[in-house]
């Protein structure tokens, strides 16, 4: 796959200049007064090629820059103590540019109310040498030779079946990026990173002129680990192709089968209820949950944010704190909330290292394949789509739009659409009847299939 590179495509500041500029910021935020201060830096460079029926559609480029400074100014006053903040952000990274942006951040410094909470994590839990990752791959690939691998990803599915009628189009998409954070305790980290991707949306059509749609893709840190371009376009051809026929499913309390590229909305959702913010404001249905039972036993949540190549890995978090291996959910136990340093000292709490987000998570798999967890559903939905966004994290309650297969005596039965399933969070992670051993590889959240034993699906 292989090329000589574009000559047009914009260079990186590298990891010396990043560092130099972020020590140049922080030294003048303290010779301004602030009693403390953190910044960050970034810069990227994409590249994007997009083909519809067999002609070169669009080429892309993308160039961005920024940063922010954040500086603290210690308030004392009655025998209270807090931190008046001021953030500002820039796309100028010149002298000039972040000067500016520091000066601005002074200045609404000195006219925000101080709050307790704020300020750096803790200096003893920054982190120390980053492990090595190896998240920069840079894909040394011209744009006609992205467009040549597109266009292959197209034929494959338009030469699958005379019923692929047409395409959305196949877009191969490269970006390459670089970001630094400091803060006055002395910690800068500077992170590499490359994510490369390849997809196609296929087009069906039967006798009567009705219409499906589906997607492939196939997205990693090195290009060699993509899946293949003519892989791709026959899988979102064979997808599309098998919701033709598709109909409403009857409306039943039944069991529901989330497919690995759907089940990660569901751990997004867990994930979105046990963070710092939605804990602190009240606004979360598993709040005070920490080391009691949330989800049926054999669930389990790992965070591995060390992995090699891994999609979500990283050394450190927004605040600079180390990053570490360790169970949200164990055995159905919840095990962690997802902390910053602000969250948690809003919790009377220790950050978790999660400034940012989660770092690559592992669900650990079943032992049943595919075929398997059907069966043994008997009758249900299996979902292959999720549509909206009717998820309340205050109280679990879950709406949502779906489309998939229809299953009747343990065996799919016909395609779905227009369904809707409901139910409460809280309530499907304590139904998890069965988890898959199909754990889908090419993602920071590697989850198998889930079965919920019961639902409400509302179709017919």
């Amino acid at each position: 796959m292989s090329q000589t590179t574009d000559a047009d495509t914009r260079e990186l500041p590298n990891a010396d200049e990043l560092r130099a500029a972020l020590t140049t910021m922080l030294a003048r935020a303290a010779a301004a007064g602030a009693d403390a201060a953190e910044a960050s830096l970034s810069a990227s460079r994409a590249r994007s090629v997009s083909v519809r029926d067999r002609a070169r559609e669009s080429l892309e480029y993308e160039g961005d820059r920024s940063a922010a400074i954040t500086v603290y100014r210690a308030v004392y006053r009655a025998g209270y103590r807090g931190q008046a903040t001021g953030s500002a952000s820039t796309t100028d990274l010149t002298p000039a540019g972040l000067a500016a942006a520091l000066d601005q951040a002074l200045t609404i410094a000195r006219f925000t109310e101080a709050d307790e909470y704020a300020g750096l994590a803790d200096a003893e839990l920054m982190a120390g040498e980053s492990p090595e990752l190896a998240l920069y791959n840079p894909w040394a690939l011209t744009s006609e030779a992205a467009q040549d691998l597109a266009l292959t990803v197209e034929a494959a599915a338009l030469d699958a079946d005379a019923r692929i009628a047409q395409t959305e189009g196949a877009t191969v998409a490269s970006q390459d990026a670089i970001s630094a954070y400091g803060n006055s305790h002395g910690f800068i980290g500077i992170e590499q990173a490359s994510r490369h991707a390849i997809s196609c949306t296929a087009i069906a059509r039967d006798r009567e002129g009705r219409m499906q749609r589906e997607i492939a893709f196939s997205q990693a840190r090195r290009a060699e680990t993509l899946f293949a371009p003519a892989e791709i376009g026959a899988l979102a051809a064979e997808r599309a192709l098998a919701r033709l026929g598709a109909r409403a499913a009857p409306t039943v309390s039944a069991p529901v089968l989330f497919t690995p590229r759907v089940a990660r909305s569901l751990w997004s959702h867990l994930f979105g209820a046990i963070s710092g913010g939605a804990l602190y404001r009240n606004a979360s249905f598993l709040k005070d949950k920490l080391d009691r039972r949330i989800a049926a036993s054999g669930l389990t949540l790992r965070q591995v944010p060390h992995r090699r190549h891994g999609l979500a890995s990283a050394g450190f978090d927004d605040d600079g704190v180390a990053t570490g291996e360790r169970d949200l959910v164990a055995d159905g136990v919840l095990r962690s909330y997802l902390l910053s340093a602000y969250s948690a000292r809003r919790l009377g709490l220790t950050t978790t290292g999660n400034a940012g987000g989660v770092f690559n998570v592992d669900v650990a798999p079943g032992d049943q394949d595919f075929n398997a967890l059907v069966a043994g559903m008997g009758r249900g939905l299996v979902v292959t789509e999720l549509m909206g966004q009717g998820v309340n994290l205050v109280n679990g309650d879950y709406s949502r739009g779906a489309a998939g297969w229809w299953v009747e005596n343990g065996e799919l039965a016909y395609p779905v659409e227009n369904a809707t399933v409901a139910g409460n969070l809280a309530d499907m992670l304590t139904g998890i009847a069965a988890l898959g051993n199909d754990v889908e590889y090419q993602s920071a959240l590697r989850t198998p299939s889930v079965v919920i034993d019961r639902m409400t699906i509302a179709g017919s």
